[in-house]
């Protein structure tokens, strides 16, 4: 394993170093994002990297008792295990995650063609309001900075300006959610979800919310 890396050029060396670091920070990797300016999916450098030295990287995690998988249909790679961390999320992110993998699913059980969904935040604040895990609907700066919190974990990514917040506000939920959200009892984790023993208390990324749906 060493020789193989080894006999990597320098350039492809640090790529495959930066690659390591993104999926221990944020646990996956997309395929393709949005790209705003473009108006369209664009494939990433990070993902094709990662997926040439897959069978390289899958015995480097292994070692650490972590596995590398790769969902080709949905364009993902990420890792899973019980040392990962992630990282940490605050209260209304957390609810957000949990909002988004049930109108993800749904969306996916109406037979589209796409792994990338698009929602808007009304729909998001609604599905929350559904299951009573929002006493009041948010603030506009705490749901403007929640959403780019979200956008900077890649998981989802606005289609309008976040200059105006309104539930009107379209944004592609990226298929990673299946990767931070595992198990399929979303709904019953947000029926019990008590507002008042995670006020003020924040959740990983990834392992804690894996562990609330076990």
């Amino acid at each position: 394993m060493i020789e193989y890396y080894e006999n990597l050029m320098p350039e492809e060396q640090e790529d495959l170093i930066e690659v390591v670091k993104t999926l221990y920070r944020q646990t996956f990797l997309l395929e393709q994002k949005f790209d705003r300016r473009l108006g369209r999916m664009v494939y990433q450098q990070e993902y094709r990297i990662c997926s040439r030295h897959l069978e390289f990287l899958k015995r480097y995690f292994e070692i650490a008792g972590i596995e590398l998988k790769e969902n080709v249909h949905m364009g993902l790679i990420y890792i899973q295990g019980e040392t990962l961390m992630g990282e940490k999320l605050p209260k209304l992110a957390t609810i957000y995650i949990l909002v988004l993998k049930l109108l993800y699913d749904e969306q996916m059980a109406s037979a589209s063609a796409s792994s990338h969904m698009v929602t808007t935040l009304g729909a998001m604040n609604g599905k929350a309001g559904d299951f009573g895990v929002l006493r009041a609907l948010p603030s506009p700066t705490e749901m403007k900075r929640t959403i780019s919190l979200l956008k900077k974990c890649q998981i989802v990514e606005p289609l309008d300006t976040m200059e105006e917040m309104d539930e009107q506000m379209r944004m592609v939920i990226y298929p990673c959610i299946n990767a931070v959200v595992s198990g399929d009892h979303v709904s019953e984790l947000l029926h019990t979800f008590n507002e008042e023993e995670y006020r003020g208390k924040e959740s990983s990324l990834q392992s804690n919310i894996e562990n609330m749906s076990e």
